[in-house]
């Protein structure tokens, strides 16, 4: 995808000329010096993706219902996480259930950032798995003492 950064007080000040550049460019990132960064495409480009989003977890909805499609997702997944290698393989099985169903719930919703959360999460988890010394902190017996209720920040 071709994507062209200018700054968000060129769009302010020259629209025309700024929104003109995304018949050579795909998307336009707007870059702001205070707050994030923008993106700008066309409305045709944003339901198209969208689209994609959908019928691509559509499919791997169905796949994974399927056994031997479920295990084919399986042994392709470590190409796209590497990391699910120090996962113990209930885990990575319960990582490409979560992973799917979570897409297609995103689809559905038209918003990508709970995907983002569960990938997180998951490789978080791969990070204890792989780091001895953090899984054995992590899973030893607590010695039992209350500390009293978790104050919510």
């Amino acid at each position: 995808m071709s994507t062209t950064k200018v700054p968000f007080s060129q769009l302010i000040q020259q629209p025309g000329k700024t929104v003109a550049k995304l018949d050579e460019a795909q998307q336009l990132r707007l870059v702001r010096r205070d707050g994030e960064d923008l993106v700008l495409e066309t409305a045709d480009r944003a339901e198209a993706a969208a689209a994609a989003m959908s019928v691509t977890t559509r499919l791997f909805v169905s796949l994974v219902k399927q056994d031997e499609g479920a295990r084919a997702l399986l042994m392709v997944l470590p190409e796209a996480f590497p990391w699910v290698k120090f996962l113990p393989t209930e885990d990575v099985r319960a990582f490409l259930v979560e992973l799917v169903e979570t897409a297609n719930a995103c689809a559905e919703l038209d918003t990508l950032a709970p995907l983002e959360t569960v990938v997180e999460a998951w490789r978080s988890t791969a990070r204890i798995h792989a780091d001895p010394e953090l899984r054995a902190r992590l899973t030893e017996p607590l010695d039992g003492t209350d500390y009293g209720p978790v104050s919510v920040l």
